[in-house]
């Protein structure tokens, strides 16, 4: 108790000896010092908070959960007899997020494929409380990139800064309505840049920034101190979704390439030029007598491909593309990703020690392909149920790629037949009745054996395996 007693004590005895000291130790200031004090300006970003708020939105976005459905379900006798509807009720799902206008005559807001995806009905309220309807542009799952358009006046929008010109240590602005409390505002600085490798999504260059991001910032944005937007708030990295001081932007470079493509054609067109490519070490580039420690070492061509056709092989340093630095193999690989299909480009290479210049086309990549049935898919290969389905077979600079063997299902319609029967986009079929697939074509040839009867499919989603029945 006498222990307790001397913690209450010792802060109270040491505060009564500092006030009982403080009229000899501490000289009263003179009037006009202390008036001159008063009228100082104080640090402060409000001016830059108060010019860039208006244009970051939060995002609600309603869609329809499917309903956990018993194996029993499937069975249309066991459904008749004891009197159950035909398929289970889905049920409304809420979300939120954040997004940024970037175009206030259009109503352009721009926001994360992640946060609109699957969404039924998605609802934009601005700073002054307006809500909006919005209508789905176009999104980019590859980037994670979403274009939104609202039909709104008076908006306030942001102007897009060059990402490219960003240093670690840069003071930066984060906007965003985290876990739907409302518009928040953060600051930090640049961590870094460049960051790869962390699985979030296909085409990796983000931005690293300790201003605090937590769920629901998705979408929002990430400026600089002369307002402009420099990034998109994206993802963080902490112990249960909560904020450690890492966080993770989409730059704003990639995030205007892409909105270019998603307004001119709904979509993007990714580009390719048919190659493998690896990072660039100190020892290969000594040994290669490149004369620099960063690029991208071409491992493999493909046959046909525009890198072919250009001359480009296997063992070539590429160091340059349209006269700036290569720095990585996923530098090369997102840039060469979000060009038009048919631009041309200079590629800047090092071969047995010399250096060449080539010109080349970027093609494009490998289209969706719908398996269900349709022209093309050829006799017995026909399944009903994967009506609404898209598939895709796994490339560079897609999510899967390097962590699984399979196809990848990049569509799955709402209330398709494909999503009642438990298909989803992101999902991965490695085999078909217990029959390894890798590509679209070995995917057909399973099917096709199957001959309309029941279809069992392994897919890997998530990490995890699941085994689904189709019949």
């Amino acid at each position: 108790m006498l222990h307790v007693m001397t913690r209450r004590l010792a802060p109270i005895l040491v505060a009564a000896a500092f006030v009982a000291a403080a009229p000899a130790a501490i000289a009263q200031p003179p009037a006009d010092a202390q008036t001159q004090a008063d009228s100082s300006p104080m640090p402060t970003l409000a001016p830059l908070v108060e010019k860039i708020t208006p244009a970051v939105v939060n995002i609600a976005v309603e869609s329809k959960a499917p309903a956990e459905e018993n194996p029993f379900m499937r069975d249309p006798f066991f459904r008749k007899f004891f009197n159950l509807p035909n398929m289970p009720q889905a049920r409304p799902q809420m979300a939120a997020g954040s997004g940024v206008i970037v175009d206030a005559q259009q109503g352009y807001v721009i926001t994360n494929h992640h946060v609109v995806a699957n969404a039924d009905e998605i609802t934009v309220t601005l700073k002054d409380r307006r809500k909006f309807k919005a209508k789905l542009v176009g999104s980019d799952s590859g980037t994670d990139v979403a274009l939104l358009k609202i039909d709104a006046d008076h908006l306030s929008a942001l102007s897009f800064g060059n990402s490219d010109s960003l240093r670690v240590g840069d003071y930066v602005v984060a906007i965003g309505n985290p876990f739907a409390l409302g518009q928040t505002v953060t600051s930090g600085i640049v961590s870094a840049v460049g960051r790869s490798g962390l699985n979030i999504e296909g085409y990796e260059d983000f931005i690293q920034t300790d201003a605090s991001i937590n769920p629901g910032n998705s979408g929002g944005a990430l400026v600089n101190l002369k307002g402009d937007l420099v990034g998109m708030n994206t993802a963080i990295i902490g112990p249960n979704g909560g904020n450690v001081g890492i966080g993770f932007a989409v730059p704003s470079n990639m995030v205007h390439a892409v909105m270019e493509q998603l307004i001119r054609y709904g979509k993007v067109q990714r580009g390719r030029l048919g190659i493998l490519v690896q990072d660039l070490t100190p020892d290969v580039a000594q040994a290669m007598k490149v004369g620099s420690d960063e690029g991208a070492i071409v491992s493999q061509v493909e046959p046909g491909s525009p890198a072919e056709k250009a001359g480009i092989r296997a063992g070539d340093v590429i160091v340059e593309l349209d006269g700036t630095p290569v720095h990585s193999a996923s530098d090369l690989r997102n840039r060469v990703g979000l060009m038009r299909v048919g631009q041309d480009v200079e590629l800047k290479l090092v071969r047995d020690g010399e250096r060449k210049t080539i010109r080349a086309q970027v093609g494009k990549t490998e289209a969706p392909e719908a398996i269900a049935g349709g022209e093309g898919a050829g006799e017995g290969q026909a399944v009903p149920q994967l009506d609404g389905a898209m598939f895709r077979n796994i490339e560079p600079g897609m999510p899967e790629h390097g962590h699984a063997e399979g196809v990848a299902v990049v569509q799955s319609a709402h209330g398709s037949p494909a999503w009642r029967h438990g298909l989803r986009e992101g999902d991965v079929v490695t085999a078909v009745n217990r029959e390894k697939v890798k590509s679209i074509d070995e995917l057909k040839a399973a099917l096709a054996k199957a001959k309309g009867g029941v279809v069992t499919m392994n897919l890997l989603r998530d990490g995890a395996m699941i085994f689904l029945v189709i019949q």
